[in-house]
């Protein structure tokens, strides 16, 4: 049995979820939005909980999954998601223009990224001294889509990856990097 699939979801105030045979839809405060069902597992609503069961031990592999899919949907309509990025390096920077977020990464030119629709941006300038230097760019990106969002952050990671030396590129906020020693470190 999977004990992410037994776990039931509390429905805040507020949220409604509408089941369907092949999808579940969660309307909330910040948006809406769609949580695909697999074959063989259900969703059952009672007393302000969700719980998801499954009809044998062939869709096991699904039960957990759908269970967590559906509570991603329901907390990103109340609370919403972030993920933060760090920008490193010497004259890299990014600015937010609109629904795009313009990119200097060391390249001969300049990086247009255009966000997709449910994603918001902002970028701000911190203090920060590392030994690469004083100031390091911060992107915050926010949104209701949890899959989205950390496609999003994805691909902007990989516009630069940081680098095993100096640790210079878009890093992950979260993520710890082991910077290798160089020539000198032996």
């Amino acid at each position: 049995m999977s004990r992410v699939g037994k776990k039931p979801i509390s429905i805040p105030s507020g949220v409604t979820v509408t089941i369907s045979e092949s999808e579940m839809e969660v309307k909330g405060p910040k948006g809406t939005l769609r949580s695909p069902i697999p074959k063989g597992v259900s969703f059952k609503q009672e007393d302000g909980t969700l719980t998801a069961e499954r009809a044998s031990d062939d869709v096991a592999a699904f039960h957990g999954l759908a269970r967590a899919l559906a509570n991603n949907a329901i907390v990103g309509v109340t609370e919403g998601f972030t993920k933060d990025l760090d920008i490193v390096g010497v004259g890299y920077k990014a600015d937010v223009q609109g629904k795009k977020i313009l990119f200097a990464l060391g390249y001969s030119h300049p990086i247009d990224y255009p966000l997709p629709d449910g994603v918001e941006a902002k970028a701000e300038r911190v203090n920060a001294k590392t030994s690469i230097n004083q100031y390091q760019t911060t992107i915050t990106l926010s949104g209701i889509d949890k899959q989205l969002l950390g496609q999003v952050a994805a691909e902007l990671n990989r516009l630069r990856k940081p680098d095993a030396y100096k640790g210079k590129g878009v890093r992950y906020a979260d993520k710890y990097y082991r910077l290798k020693p160089g020539k000198t470190g032996k």
